[in-house]
């Protein structure tokens, strides 16, 4: 596969023409002033009245076309009603329009043919135009006409206007380039949408002890265990230690609940009476609605709970009434944690889940959604490709989806949403997906995804509207593929300096997380329950935000194994380290006397520091502030992007791609699979030999005083008695000036041969000989 430029993969800075142009420094003046404007013809058809029976038996059962040139819009019809409310708004693109007359039609529904009742003709060169925040256009009754415009029967209430996107009809408008779209479903599923995500609770249930069990087998000593069920998430304790009717456990367990609460938290002490066979002793189940809240470290009280027995009689599942065991918890749902559902490297929310701990907000978010252009294909319609995109940009609690253009692969939204801001270190998404969804019998259908960019606030100055066309770029199995471009404006507006500047003095996860601290697999599988929550909220709404959109704006499979980004990870931690390497490498220059002016100008400085110790701190804090000075002039002028390079996706061999996208567990044949195994068995045996030696280097230090090798800890305790003497009687001064001039002699008076520290560090022992 031939691999496109780099220039192809790189950020594009744009100047479009915003907000119709008003523009007053970098910031803009008009309402939507992040995108361009759009003119758009709207028609709001209301009710009619008076109309004229056309069937034989005088009903009418009426509905309204709208027709301008080539586009057609129709209102929904009625059954036998002479005087019919729709209350529905068409909305036309001026750029499309290639006619100079408006007609809107009343027609009778019918078997055969659809029968003409009225009409009403407007030239477009009379229609009004209106601007927000203009009040919306009163609509009027106009008076239906024949076919030779003459007055005819019956009259329809309607709007007419010229407007642009920041109309208040514009979400809810049938659009003229959705003709194709069939059903309400379909037209719903096109339409653009702000969603919110389900507020999310951390639910600690610490299970204490349980009383009076009564196990079915008296003779045996009863292995317990307490099992708890939320939704779709079941966790359980350990065996209890205490092998009695009275076990204790003392254990906690975390779930992810949802509000509204829908599902009680269930409950069920269980006997293991066979490897295979666990006995109920008890069921208990316990509303959320009713549990405790709390917002900080200090505990909440515990309570007994009854545990209730069922018993089957006659094929029935009946409550046996008898003498209850009782379990003893603390159950509370922890308002001072942040719920994870996103990665903590790229999250675009960090406050605490009770709304009551909120930091007031240091800013506004403002993005523009412009448009998009050299889509690839994404599906085929009618023997020939087509795309139907639209936009999800994600935020905080708040979701926003664009209307989805038909049929473009060049689409132009023009969309522009706002979002309060907690924390400058957060991360917005925005993704591109092809709608697959657009007629009523598309029930199996995926939304595809085209791309998806991140920007990070903290990057981006304030007060600044950046412009700029991002490469939408996916990695398939085949390798990374540009699938177009989207044309981004974006600001961050800081509403108080002092606040912002004070967040970065601030823990970045609510207090909390670092009093009582989750454990790592904790936190992982209390990230999937939550992503999983958020996505089946997501998708019951209408439209639905389907769960394959959720999860790819979530970065659900982030976390699954993938030789290629452990290469990328591996190169990063070089390119982190390279400044120490190169340092290291300046002072062996130095020591080796490559460059003599610079060596003795380094002797100078070293003389003037050892002698005025005082000066050593300031001396490199004044050289930090120097080269932070200096970089100014080089610093970052666009946001950051998707880098191919950095995550070596340009790079990957295919078959680490086949790896990656192989689904867990592995659907590979065996010979694949054992190949693979075998590549990761060498590449861990590198990783375990690193180790190693790097225990070993750490070893031979501990065995410095262990006496493990008698001669050389005699050796090392008389230097350090010998050392503590001459450093004694010694100036300090003296000694660092003695030891400085001896590391940087000349190369005349050093040898080759490793030096007698070395070679004595070398020959410690390490415990490598005991190792099997």
């Amino acid at each position: 596969m031939q691999r496109p430029h780099r220039e192809d993969f790189a950020l594009k800075e744009t100047n479009p023409r915003l907000g119709g142009g008003k523009v007053t420094g970098d910031k803009l003046t008009s309402t939507y002033d992040l995108v361009e404007q759009m003119q758009y013809l709207y028609v709001r058809v209301v009710k009619a009245k008076d109309l004229p029976g056309k069937d034989v038996t005088g009903s009418l059962d009426p509905y309204v076309e709208v027709r301008l040139g080539n586009y057609r819009g129709v209102t929904r019809h009625f059954e036998k009603k002479s005087n019919p409310e729709w209350n529905q708004v068409f909305a036309f693109s001026k750029e499309r329009i290639q006619a100079s007359v408006l007609e809107v039609t009343v027609k009778d529904k019918d078997v055969v043919k659809d029968d003409f009742v009225g009409r009403v003709l407007f030239d477009l060169n009379e229609i009004p135009k209106r601007v927000p925040p203009d009040s919306p256009l009163a609509p009027q009754w106009y008076r239906l006409e024949d076919r030779r415009n003459e007055k005819a029967k019956g009259e329809l209430m309607l709007a007419v206007w010229m407007g642009t996107q920041a109309d208040e009809a514009f979400p809810e408008a049938w659009h003229s380039d959705a003709a194709s779209v069939s059903g309400s479903d379909g037209v719903s599923n096109i339409r653009s949408k702000v969603y919110l995500s389900p507020k999310l609770w951390y639910l600690r249930v610490n299970v204490i002890e349980a009383q009076d069990l009564i196990p079915s087998d008296k003779g045996r000593f009863p292995e317990v265990y307490v099992k708890a069920i939320l939704g779709n998430q079941a966790l359980r304790t350990r065996v209890s230690m205490s092998k009695s009717i009275n076990p204790m456990w003392n254990e906690d367990l975390m779930f992810v609940a949802a509000e509204p609460f829908e599902d009680p938290l269930i409950l069920s002490v269980e006997d293991r009476v066979a490897p295979n066979k666990d006995e109920v002793l008890g069921i208990c189940g316990i509303p959320l609605q009713y549990v405790d809240r709390r917002l900080d470290h200090k505990p909440v009280g515990s309570r007994w709970y009854n545990l209730e027995k069922h018993v089957m009689v006659d094929g029935e599942k009946k409550k046996e009434v008898k003498f209850a065991s009782k379990i003893h918890m603390r159950i509370c749902l922890e308002g001072g944690y942040h719920v994870l559902d996103e990665s903590t490297h790229y999250s675009s929310d960090l406050r605490p889940t009770a709304k009551v701990l909120w930091k007031s907000s240091i800013g506004i978010l403002e993005l523009g959604i412009l448009n998009a252009h050299g889509l690839q294909p994404m599906k085929s319609k009618d023997g020939r490709a087509t795309t139907d995109a639209y936009c999800v940009a994600k935020y905080g609690q708040k979701w926003v989806r664009t209307r989805t253009i038909i049929d473009s692969f060049a689409p132009k939204w023009n969309e522009q949403y706002t979002w309060e801001v907690y924390d400058p270190c957060t991360v917005v998404t925005v993704g591109v997906f092809d709608n697959g969804h657009l007629h009523s019998g598309d029930k199996s259908g995926r939304d595809s995804r085209i791309g998806k960019v991140r920007i990070r606030l903290s990057t981006l100055e304030t007060d600044r509207v950046y412009t700029h066309s991002y490469p939408l770029l996916v990695l398939h199995n085949s390798g990374v593929k540009k699938m177009g471009e989207i044309h981004l404006a974006v600001r961050f507006t800081c509403s108080s300096l002092v606040n912002m500047m004070h967040m970065y003095s601030q823990p970045l996860l609510p207090k909390m997380h670092y009093i009582h601290p989750l454990t790592i697999t904790q936190l992982d599988n209390l990230r999937h329950q939550a992503t999983q929550i958020v996505s089946l909220r997501l998708s019951r709404a209408e439209p639905p935000l389907r769960k394959e959109v959720v999860e790819y704006m979530l970065d659900v499979s982030s976390h699954m194994w993938s030789m290629r980004r452990s290469k990328a990870n591996f190169f990063r931690i070089m390119g982190v380290l390279s400044g120490v390497i190169a340092i290291g490498k300046w002072a062996d220059q130095i020591c080796h006397w490559k460059n003599p002016i610079t060596t003795v100008l380094i002797h100078i400085l070293f003389i003037i520091l050892v002698l005025y110790p005082e000066l050593i701190l300031p001396t490199i804090f004044l050289y930090l502030f120097l080269i932070g000075v200096w970089y100014y002039r080089w610093r970052p002028r666009h946001p950051p992007h998707m880098d191919t390079r950095l995550s070596c996706a340009d790079t990957a061999h295919p078959d680490e791609l086949d790896e990656e996208f192989d689904t867990f567990p592995t659907s590979r044949p065996a010979d694949i699979v054992r190949m693979r195994y075998d590549r990761l068995r060498s590449i861990a045996g590198r990783i375990q030999t690193v180790v190693g030696d790097l225990a070993t280097q750490g070893e031979r230090l501990q065995s410095l005083l262990s006496w493990r090798d008698p001669r050389a800890t005699a050796l090392f305790v008389l230097f350090c008695l010998v050392a503590a003497i001459v450093l004694y009687v010694t100036p300090f001064q003296v000694v660092a000036l003695i030891t400085g001039f001896y590391v940087l002699r000349h190369p005349r008076f050093r040898n080759k041969l490793p030096s007698v520290p070395l070679n004595f560090f070398r020959r410690l022992p390490a415990r490598t000989d005991c190792m099997l």
